[in-house]
């Protein structure tokens, strides 16, 4: 089951953006993922980013600098963004925990060089983005102003089957 990887872009221009503000620590009690879902990015500070705001809201990818997701090891900081129709972020790194949990659920953590990153950030400057992902062909198309840029990444064979099969559980489902 492939799913489709398209949507409005939220941009957060900072490296190091962690687990705890992701998900504050005070919602890991929370038994389901919706239960998460008002608070995603809670206590995310950044000039000009309203976490209750509409370009929030509407976000389907989210585009930001080095080391994402690092801190605290918990699926919650995937499932947040899961339960909130967020299933791409793209980023120059991740934590290694952060990542691998973004695939399990079956979504998507691209990585780009900071140039692409750049490039991406600039083209937010002119309107709202629109990121189109092609997982089998690994490619990105990124449309602003009717105008589109088209990136390339890497991913590994069996963190495109885990997307592709729609996470973890899907992917054993049907091999075992």
């Amino acid at each position: 089951m492939q799913k489709l990887f398209k949507g409005a872009t939220i941009f957060l221009d900072r490296s190091d953006i962690n687990t705890d503000e992701i998900i504050p620590a005070k919602y890991l009690t929370e038994v389901t993922k919706e239960a998460l879902q008002p608070y995603m990015l809670e206590d995310l500070k950044l000039d000009g980013f309203d976490p209750q705001g509409e370009a929030l809201a509407n976000a389907r990818v989210v585009v930001s600098r080095q080391n994402f997701g690092c801190g605290s090891s918990r699926e919650h900081a995937p499932w947040v963004f899961e339960v909130n129709g967020v299933h791409t972020i793209i980023a120059e790194s991740y934590a290694r925990i952060f990542r691998q949990n973004m695939f399990n659920g079956g979504m998507l953590a691209i990585e780009l060089p900071k140039s692409d990153i750049d490039k991406l950030f600039a083209m937010s400057q002119l309107g709202e983005v629109v990121i189109d992902v092609d997982v089998d062909g690994q490619k990105i198309a990124a449309t602003v102003a009717g105008e589109t840029t088209n990136f390339n990444f890497d991913i590994s064979e069996f963190d495109k089957a885990l997307v592709n099969a729609g996470g973890w559980v899907e992917f054993a489902d049907e091999r075992y």
